[in-house]
């Protein structure tokens, strides 16, 4: 089975999630890989968020290194501070596609809370500002406008992923999240990422190269690549089924 054709067969879902405290149902949306009989090897894909700070250079030497794709999620204020790293992901197109994570880290929430403790864009506005801030510094950065989308804490509620949709762009889940935003330990990180199994799409972090989780996510894509696993990027998103004439 080709990449494209992995990823003209994603799986997309839903799970509920609800923040304590807030009013109004929030959405966790689930991503998985088609499983096909005809694969030779397992297969997952790396989704990695660059959400502010520093570029984890452990994680993008290793996958530079070994060869190991991945989808890189980055925010405007990620772009600004890290054009050596960009740099490197667009020498290595066959290894890095890079997506829209926002223009400031902001929920896409369209109604004000917070999101584990993070204000929500809060309007409808507000959304459409953090998706298309976020899509021209792709652009800007890459020539290239982003077909995916991921918010911060990768979280929605309804009528904001419908305006994320309208604006044109996929919104990303996940099945396995290997890091917990980069809290956890170097040794957690890798039991989680020994569960992965075929179809999983995994969600780490690459933009906190001061924390033990980095050292983690290396060791558990590496043991993976060992096992068999063959990794791959989300490539374009499925089409939308035409609406039916009434």
């Amino acid at each position: 089975m080709t990449r494209a054709a992995i990823a003209a067969g994603l799986i997309l879902g839903c799970a509920a999630a609800l923040p304590a405290g807030a009013a109004t149902p929030l959405s966790e949306p689930r991503l998985i890989l088609p499983h096909a009989a005809a694969h030779q090897q397992p297969h997952v894909a790396l989704t990695l968020d660059a959400c502010s700070g520093k570029a984890d250079q452990r994680i993008f030497q290793a996958l530079v290194a070994n060869n190991i794709p991945a989808t890189v999620f980055v925010t405007a204020r990620w772009l600004r501070r890290n054009g050596d790293t960009v740099k490197l992901m667009l020498a290595h197109p066959d290894l890095f596609q890079i997506e829209n994570h926002g223009a400031r880290h902001i929920p896409a929430v369209d109604v004000p809370m917070k999101v584990y403790g993070i204000a929500a864009a809060g309007s409808p506005n507000a959304v459409k500002a953090e998706v298309e801030g976020g899509r021209q510094a792709v652009l800007a950065a890459t020539g290239h406008e982003p077909l995916w989308f991921r918010g911060a804490t990768g979280r929605y509620d309804t009528s904001a992923m419908a305006e994320i949709r309208g604006l044109g762009e996929a919104i990303t889940g996940y099945s396995v999240r290997a890091d917990d935003g980069a809290t956890l330990s170097a040794a957690a990180v890798a039991k989680r990422l020994a569960t992965v199994k075929d179809g999983d799409v995994i969600i780490a972090h690459v933009n906190q190269p001061d924390r033990p989780s980095g050292s983690g996510v290396v060791q558990g894509i590496l043991a993976l690549k060992a096992k068999g696993y063959l990794f791959v990027k989300l490539g374009a998103p499925p089409k939308q089924p035409a609406p039916h004439a009434s």
